[in-house]
């Protein structure tokens, strides 16, 4: 398939045709749209002449970088590209409905050499622009379910809510909280479904008053923390989806007369350096951030080589750090006013 033949089928010309492939701004939006989807619909691969070679430049792309868990990604990407004699140019979106039209423009025009999309949504479109391009991409923690032929890097979310919670059972608690994030995102309903499986297996009820969803930062687990410590019958223990909101769910308990870990068990889910830190240090699950990024990085620098054509979905693994943050339960106080 040339430029050329898209021209013709798309009414155009093959100038125009080059502009749209190259990311130049100077094409109407319905032309644009129109030869991007007969670019993707016949799988154009744009030919790459013996001087093209790679520019030496990753787009490592955020949806918001608020948290010290984008740091992390961050320092594993650079690793990664650092070793390939590569630069990382971060991208933040400050919204979670994935990149767009301005976006791709942008790296099309400084010849970007291939992209890593952190915790953000993928359209279809998107997709095929990308291909189109002859981008290669991959996406780290994906919102959803990544759809066929998208390279991903993961964890281990399930198996990761399944040991925090396992561990607060080991300790005697039985009515223990959950913080998730937010209900669209395929990392938080892991963590949760973990949560419900290890209860389920205990023969613990699970109920519903002690489910709540934040956004994964501070202030959410502040809040719902404090939702679930005003309850008539209050946990015991809460295990937060990351460690953020276990941070947030300490301050709710200082400011409630509570004590970690005597009055009540938090668990937190990242394990930022952070975490050795609070105190008391925080119980938490490990998700290997920093070899996720460097792992996504290295496949996308494979697949500009042509050394890994075959997209596809690598989780990487949880493990529990167990630190001062959790004890067996005790009676809890009467909450003091706030």
């Amino acid at each position: 398939m040339t430029i050329a033949v898209i021209a013709e089928e798309a009414g155009v010309s093959v100038p125009t045709v080059s502009k749209v492939i190259n990311g130049r701004p100077e094409v109407a939006p319905e032309t644009r749209q129109r030869v991007e989807r007969l670019l993707h619909k016949h799988g154009y691969q744009r030919r790459v002449s013996p001087g093209d070679g790679p520019v030496g430049l990753i787009d490592l792309v955020f949806a918001e970088i608020e948290s010290p868990w984008a740091m992390e990604i961050v320092r594993g990407a650079e690793t990664a590209a650092r070793e390939a004699e590569a630069s990382v140019v971060i991208s933040v979106l400050h919204t979670h409905a994935g990149p767009g039209r301005d976006w791709l423009e942008r790296i099309a025009a400084r010849r970007t050499d291939g992209v890593v999309i952190v915790a953000s949504k993928l359209s279809t479109g998107l997709q095929g622009q990308l291909s189109a391009r002859s981008m290669p991409f991959v996406v780290v923690d994906p919102e959803g379910e990544p759809a066929n032929g998208v390279a991903s890097v993961g964890a281990t979310n399930w198996h990761g809510g399944l040991s925090a919670t396992r561990h607060l059972l080991e300790l005697g608690h039985r009515r223990i909280g959950m913080i998730g994030g937010p209900g669209d995102m395929l990392c938080s309903r892991a963590r949760i479904d973990g949560y419900r499986a290890a209860l389920e297996t205990a023969g613990v009820p699970v109920l519903p008053e002690l489910i709540r969803n934040g956004d994964f930062l501070v202030d959410s687990g502040h809040d719902q923390g404090h939702a679930l410590l005003s309850l008539p019958d209050p946990p015991t223990a809460i295990f937060a989806g990351s460690d953020m909101q276990a941070f947030g769910v300490f301050e709710a308990a200082r400011q409630r007369g509570l004590r970690v870990p005597t009055d009540l068990s938090v668990v937190g889910f990242d394990d930022l350096p952070l975490a050795r830190s609070a105190w008391p240090p925080l119980t938490t699950v490990r998700q290997p951030l920093q070899e996720m990024a460097d792992l996504a990085t290295r496949m996308v620098l494979a697949m500009g080589r042509g050394d890994s054509a075959e997209a596809r979905r690598v989780e990487l693994a949880t493990d529990l750090v167990v630190r001062e943050s959790t004890a067996q339960p005790s009676t809890i106080p009467s909450p003091s006013p706030w």
